[in-house]
């Protein structure tokens, strides 16, 4: 039945978005793929599958995590992350002082 569905109209359940990670995982497709076909992010789709991947690090423990130990383990992930990006950001910033097409700030 969901065949006959649309993508844009279908919903995005828990099993749909597994299938498609397992399809990624899998190597039939590649993220930036699955997101132009389903009309998805890119970032949408790297989430769904870290999220997974943590899912199924913590299944295969041999004592799992509970909830609130998964959520601290994300949060510590996503700090991780956002800490990258700056660092990321402050070179952008630093590669482009000075730079004659680039607007000075009230930063500088």
């Amino acid at each position: 039945m969901a065949a006959d569905i649309p993508d844009d109209l279908q919903r995005w359940t828990a099993r749909r978005r597994s299938a498609l990670v397992v399809s990624i995982l899998k190597g039939e497709t590649s993220v930036q793929e699955a997101a132009r076909k389903h009309g998805l992010t890119v970032a949408e789709i790297e989430e769904w599958r870290d999220r997974a991947l943590l899912a199924m690090e913590n299944a295969l423990r041999t004592r799992p995590k509970d909830e609130e130990g998964l959520k601290e383990e994300e949060i510590k992930r996503l700090k991780q992350k956002v800490g990258e990006l700056v660092l990321d950001l402050d070179i952008v910033k630093e590669a482009m002082k000075g730079h004659p097409t680039v607007p000075r700030t009230s930063e500088e």
